[in-house]
């Protein structure tokens, strides 16, 4: 799962108007920007094996720290008190980042093979293969990306033509890494996985610049608040 991580993301901020998006993705795609530093720490072990699935040649062997269910269990809780106690947000906020932390482990396991990790040791591995079936795993990321695009294109309201354009631009860089991921060749070692899987970052900065330039929208109004009010952006 790539694309449908971003779309919790961006769902969520009907419910969490005063989160950035720039956290929302970062909440999302927790669990994929640790894995990465503990794969070149020689700490979680993953394998190109082409022909894994039908959808990705990587062969997940060992990650329970970060995308076990226990870990995302820990690791929902932690981010959702650290952003309380920083931003001194209320109980609501917090459940949303833990949902969002979590439901990484949810969607993975949908479309994984059976290598998604319940305990931190263990052996007991689970995973729904939907990765094996592409006609059906790629309309249901791209449909479940489009809900949470609609979402937050219709919570928010660009301030300027950065909002609007960012927006845009950023939905379509999305849909290109998850076709190009999908369709492109296979990559050339476990490391350039690794290190190329740090631009996530890229995205969380997006998140936050494009957020900066779009206001929310109040439940039941049209009352507005502007992003630079609610969180710093960048």
């Amino acid at each position: 799962m790539f694309i449908g991580h971003f779309a919790i993301a961006l769902g969520a901020k009907k419910y969490a108007p005063q989160i950035s998006l720039g956290i929302l993705f970062l909440t999302c795609q927790l669990a994929d920007i640790i894995w990465p530093n503990l794969v070149l720490l020689g700490i979680e072990i993953f394998e190109v094996e082409p022909g894994n699935t039908a959808m990705t040649p990587l062969s997940f062997i060992y990650y329970p720290y970060s995308h076990s269910l226990v870990a995302l269990l820990i690791w929902s809780v932690l981010l959702a008190v650290i952003y309380t106690l920083l931003r001194h947000s209320g109980l609501r906020v917090a459940i949303v980042i833990a949902v969002i932390v979590f439901s990484h482990w949810v969607l993975d396991v949908i479309t994984h093979g059976p290598d998604m990790p319940i305990a931190l040791t263990g052996s007991n591995r689970y995973g729904f293969e939907l990765w094996n079936h592409p006609y059906i795993a790629g309309p249901f990321e791209l449909s479940l990306f489009m809900i949470g695009f609609w979402l937050y294109a219709h919570n928010t309201h660009a301030l300027n033509k950065k909002g609007s354009v960012g927006m845009w631009g950023l939905a379509v860089f999305l849909v290109v890494i998850y076709l190009a991921n999908i369709f492109g060749p296979s990559p050339p070692s476990v490391s350039a996985v690794a290190w190329s899987a740090q631009a996530i970052w890229l995205i969380v900065a997006w998140g936050f610049w494009v957020d900066r330039h779009r206001g929310s929208i109040a439940s039941g109004s049209t009352k507005t608040m502007t992003a630079p009010a609610l969180d710093p952006g960048i």
